[in-house]
């Protein structure tokens, strides 16, 4: 084919674990599964916010890890919000409709 390739669009879900995890993924929600098991074992109570506290690690790192349109999950959107917000934006424009300053006029 001359050196072209066709890259199927999918090429990235056979990296990943399930086909939508990645391994930091797997960690994040493993750790806060581990902490929720300790904290049911190591804490008796018997009221909801009790309750709550002890199932927080798994509910909240549930949701970071949960697939999301358009960005692979929470985290990566939050990560891609945080650079965008807090990275140097240098936005370099040299079309038509502008000039960059490069160009001298000869009068």
């Amino acid at each position: 084919m001359d050196g072209q390739f066709m890259i199927p669009a999918n090429t990235k879900k056979g990296e990943l674990i399930f086909n939508i995890f990645r391994g930091i993924d797997l960690g994040i929600f493993g750790t806060g599964a581990t902490l929720t098991l300790i904290f049911l074992f190591l804490f008796q109570g018997n009221s909801i916010i009790e309750l709550i506290i002890k199932l927080a690690p798994v509910a909240i790192t549930g949701l970071l890890v949960m697939p999301v349109p358009n960005y692979h999950n929470v985290l990566v959107f939050l990560t891609e919000m945080y650079k965008f917000y807090n990275g140097r934006r240098v936005y370099i424009w040299k079309g038509w409709c502008a000039s960059s300053g490069e160009e001298t006029s000869s009068k």
